[in-house]
């Protein structure tokens, strides 16, 4: 892996070479090891904190870890392109925009013990920025050579909070064209409702059913471009324990051997079904 600048890594996309860079920044990783119609994303994947923030900070390492997206990234590190934050969601959130990105109360809480210097935001912004130039660079890129992409944004909830029974998987679709993708959302609920998971989980797959799919990462791409949809997934967080913080490496384990065979073949079928 390579530490790149962004323009580094764009002036890549562009020429179409394969590569795993780390930005100059650390805030994100890219790999590409081919390109091809459809890419992943884990874009709450990210832990790390900067330290200048820790003493001005709240919310304790387990208050931070339990509201992101640990091992999203792992269940999709397969696939040949995978673009991840490496920064947690609390220095800022590249699922909300620019204005909201950086946090003053996080789930009800607040954030900080004073607020946060203009600086130290600008500093978390500039990073937001530099994952979109780069987001954007992708998606033209695979529009401008396949015609149409479609990218699995990965994500996770804390089920336990809910005082209803939720789905395992759930497909947030009030942002996309559901009139031209509905097929292909169905096909991908499907998907997902088919995948076994150890120690007897239940496996249920939903649309719209906890969150509906109003990330700013999706309705970015969206709103850029006329032909890439976005799958925002969502799995409930069964391969942990949240109060306790302890991952279940054989259950990330299990998804991610499933989704290297489910996610290629459902892409080969969007793109077959709409490369003209």
């Amino acid at each position: 892996m390579e530490k790149l600048s962004v323009e580094a890594i764009i002036s890549k996309i562009e020429a179409e070479e394969t590569f795993h860079a780390v930005s100059n920044d650390y805030s994100f990783t890219l790999n590409i090891d081919k390109y091809v119609p459809y890419a992943c994303a884990a874009v709450h994947d990210g832990h790390q904190f900067r330290k200048d923030l820790w003493d001005n900070c709240l919310h304790t390492e387990y208050d931070r870890w339990y509201e992101e997206d640990p091992e999203t990234k792992n269940m999709v590190i397969s696939h040949p392109i995978l673009i991840a934050g490496c920064d947690s969601r609390f220095e800022y959130d590249l699922n909300r925009t620019p204005e909201e990105a950086v946090f003053e109360t996080a789930w009800g809480k607040q954030l900080w013990k004073q607020p946060l210097p203009e600086p130290e935001k600008a500093k978390s912004l500039e990073k937001h920025t530099n994952f979109y130039k780069v987001v954007h660079a992708l998606i033209a890129k695979l529009e401008e050579k396949f015609g149409v992409c479609i990218v699995y944004d990965m994500h996770s909830y804390n089920w336990q909070r809910w005082d209803r029974e939720v789905p395992t998987w759930n497909l947030g679709t009030s942002n996309i064209d559901n009139n031209r993708f509905g097929e292909q959302v169905e096909s991908w609920r499907q998907a997902l409702a088919s995948i076994e998971l150890p120690h007897g989980i239940k496996q249920t797959a939903k649309i719209n059913d906890t969150f509906q799919g109003n990330g700013y990462f999706l309705k970015f791409i969206t709103n850029n471009f006329n032909n890439t949809l976005v799958l925002a997934t969502e799995i409930a967080k069964v391969y942990c324990d949240e109060y306790q913080q302890i991952n279940y490496p054989e259950v990330v384990a299990a998804v991610e051997q499933q989704l290297r065979v489910l996610l290629p073949k459902h892409a080969s079928e969007f793109y077959n079904t709409f490369k003209n």
